[in-house]
């Protein structure tokens, strides 16, 4: 299994949601609110904590547990929904989990 972790501006949130609802095999999804601090802000594209610049921007959290075989489409599917060529859309990465087990049913997905 893979786990798919989404980071976007809050803006876009429906957007992304709406284009993971269109999916034949949606998988489920948990959202949650979040905040951090981006990269390139300083000189050299490196940021430079000051007194007058530490803030956290508004983020989105998304994270989608899926087959091996789902990760690739659903990765392309968040890109190309929260794009906007804006400073700040985002990240997505994607890890593998060892081991998963449904809390309800013991059940352990593959």
């Amino acid at each position: 299994m893979k786990e798919i972790r989404a980071i976007v501006q809050p803006h876009i949130v429906g957007r992304v949601m709406d284009a993971l609802h269109a999916l034949p095999h949606f998988p489920g999804v948990t959202v949650s609110d979040c905040q951090g601090q981006g990269r390139g802000r300083g000189s050299g594209g490196h940021f430079e904590a000051t007194s007058e610049n530490v803030f956290f921007a508004k983020k989105v959290r998304i994270e989608i547990l899926c087959a091996d075989s789902l990760a690739d489409e659903l990765v392309e599917i968040v890109q190309l929904a929260a794009h906007t060529g804006n400073a700040g859309d985002g990240v997505i990465s994607v890890a593998n989990l060892d081991h998963v087990v449904r809390i309800r049913s013991g059940e352990e997905p593959g």
